[in-house]
């Protein structure tokens, strides 16, 4: 880097970056650095974006590789169950697939928060991080070239700022309730300055939020069927399933827990709508989500504000 940067910068490079230790939590503060250091540091903007995009991707990707995990444990298990000493293999099985499981596990953490601290070390001591894979790919997309040596200050691209927010935001919809964070803040930051932010970050914040509400809808008419059941049927080891009323008390927990199984099934849909929506954002579009879009929109022209830009043709070059 032609100036090293100040202590301010690092400061926020720094927390930015350890924010990851908050798994979800941790995502308002990259927003709010990037926020206060724009049009004042390039390498603190950056270094806050990047840190951002790990955490949204990096949580993503952390997810997704157990859910196959757990996928694949199930699939082994089935199969196991159809070969002779069904059983016996399935313990066996078990036995060593837990402790692999378990590895696996605590050892893709270590690896996930790694990454993390390693960036917090390198941003302390004022060196240009990169995350691999991520970290040039993110520089070239905003326009960030620490080694400028031009007089005039050349700023990061603002609509590639813009739009990576805005994507990131998108994309933390799989975590669950605190991925709201970060376009809630970005909008309460940066919405007066960016219409596009603005629309984006609160299509997402209500896109999230239903979300997340039916979510614990699903967990809701679970217990609901639940304690239903157990007041028809009686407390403690005296149920009673002989009876009509017992029946019924059956019946609804039957239903109720159909009901949440499909809602719980349903969700998946809504993190893949939203990675594609962060995918899409990133590519140049003005994304809308279905019916939320419209209203937000709506209501954005309800009070007063301008109408959304076309979608341009400035996305992410690979």
């Amino acid at each position: 880097m032609t100036n090293p940067p100040s202590t301010e910068e690092r400061v926020w490079a720094v927390l930015s970056h350890l924010s990851a230790i908050a798994f979800g939590m941790g995502l308002i503060l990259p927003v709010i650095g990037w926020s206060e250091q724009r049009r004042k540091s390039n390498y603190a903007s950056f270094q806050c974006l990047q840190a951002l995009g790990y955490q949204s991707l990096g949580y993503t990707v952390w997810l997704l590789s157990y859910l196959l995990l757990i996928i694949l444990l199930l699939v082994i298990m089935v199969a196991l169950s159809f070969i002779g000493n069904g059983a016996n293999n399935i313990d066996t099985f078990m036995g060593i697939w837990m402790s692999v499981f378990l590895f696996i596990i605590f050892g893709s953490l270590g690896v996930y928060l790694l990454f993390p601290f390693i960036a917090a070390i390198s941003c302390a001591l004022g060196r240009d991080f990169r995350y691999p894979i991520m970290g040039n790919r993110l520089a070239r997309y905003l326009g960030y070239d620490p080694m400028n040596t031009e007089e005039e200050q050349i700023w990061l691209i603002e609509e590639h700022e813009d739009r990576w927010i805005t994507a990131m935001g998108h994309i933390s919809v799989i975590i669950m309730l605190w991925g709201i964070l970060a376009p809630l803040t970005a909008w309460i930051l940066q919405g007066k300055r960016s219409l596009f932010l603005k629309f984006q970050s609160i299509q997402t914040i209500v896109y999230q939020a239903g979300a997340t509400l039916l979510y614990f809808g699903a967990m809701f008419i679970y217990m609901f069927g639940f304690f239903i059941f157990i007041a028809l049927t009686g407390f403690g080891g005296n149920m009673n399933l002989n009876s009509s009323v017992g029946i019924v008390g059956l019946v609804i927990l039957i239903a109720s827990m159909l009901i949440a199984i499909l809602v719980v099934l349903i969700l998946p849909l809504f993190h893949i709508l939203g990675q594609w929506a962060g995918y899409r954002v990133l590519k140049g579009d003005n994304f809308r989500y279905p019916l939320v879009g419209k209203l937000v929109e709506k209501w954005q022209r309800s009070a007063g504000a301008k109408p959304q830009l076309k979608p341009d043709d400035c996305g992410l070059s690979i």
